[in-house]
């Protein structure tokens, strides 16, 4: 079992930290939130007064924080940065979904102090983090990726080598700007029926069994009511923030504009999710899509 530091206990970290525990490592949390704290040590986690102590004789240090400016400050800052505390030999996981810049960045100055470093952010929702079934995309050299497999093994079911440094991030943004179309479609697809007299779960049924089957219609259906355990049918809370789906888009157009890519449906969806979150909508599931083409 290993030394495990994890930093950044949100509604996703909490849960992969506590899955950690429950596998049998030897985990230090840190979090700015009192409340996140003490539910992971409840489950037999450690905590300390601040990162930097937590981080002291880790064998594995793993952070879930909100965007690129957290990541490259916890690790990189002059003067409280971890870089200063975390042993050599040491390896980071950082599991944000960041740009794949401060990634590369943050990967190459911890090499200079030998200490290795995967981005590997995830898939699979609030859900997948209770319930251990996480999807990680990491972003490394395969030496890295052979060491934090078992690590990662006990958050996740699914764990993918996706290339060097960064790789994971662009990953991530790929597979978030589909699932950001899919579900557009999926609502619009879902609310044309409505208005033409058809009952959703008779619909969604119909689309599943057809060519217009997807995750989104088959697995985490937008329209309330049609599916019971998620966060449509519980008034949109729970599982993906709009603001986060959001934050991820834009990541997408930045790594387009980067490489001169063409995604015009990705900028289509950006631009409605981020009209979504700015109407008021950005703390709900981003499922609550659905209600931007209601004609009620």
């Amino acid at each position: 079992m290993a030394t495990i530091a994890f930093i950044g206990l949100g509604n996703m970290g909490g849960p992969m930290a506590i899955n950690l525990v429950k596998a049998g490592h030897q985990v230090c949390v840190f979090d700015l939130s009192a409340t996140a704290v003490n539910q992971v040590v409840e489950q037999g986690a450690t905590t300390a007064t601040n990162a930097s102590d937590c981080v002291k004789g880790a064998d594995f240090i793993i952070s879930m924080l909100p965007a690129g400016k957290h990541v490259d400050a916890v690790y990189l800052s002059e003067d409280s940065g971890l870089i200063n505390h975390i042993a050599p030999g040491s390896i980071v996981i950082d599991s944000s979904t960041i740009d794949t810049e401060t990634s590369q960045n943050v990967a190459k100055a911890l090499a200079e102090k030998g200490i290795e470093f995967v981005d590997a952010p995830v898939s699979g929702g609030v859900g997948g983090a209770v319930a251990g079934t996480l999807s990680f995309m990491v972003g490394g050299s395969i030496n890295e990726f052979e060491k934090v497999k078992p690590i990662l093994s006990a958050m996740g079911k699914n764990i993918f080598h996706a290339g060097e440094h960064g790789a994971g991030q662009v990953a991530k943004v790929c597979n978030n700007m589909l699932l950001s179309v899919l579900m557009v479609g999926t609502s619009e697809a879902l609310q044309l029926g409505i208005a033409n007299g058809l009952d959703p779960k008779v619909l969604s049924n119909i689309m599943s069994k057809s060519s217009g089957s997807n995750w989104t219609l088959d697995v985490y259906n937008p329209c309330p009511d049609v599916m019971d355990g998620v966060p449509s049918s519980n008034d949109y809370q729970g599982g993906f923030m709009v603001d986060l789906m959001a934050k991820d888009l834009g990541l997408a157009m930045e790594t387009a504009l980067l490489s001169k890519s063409s995604t015009p449906m990705g900028a289509l969806a950006r631009s409605l999710y981020a009209m979504h979150a700015a109407s008021g909508e950005g703390s709900k599931d981003f499922s609550s899509i659905f209600k931007l083409f209601d004609k009620e």
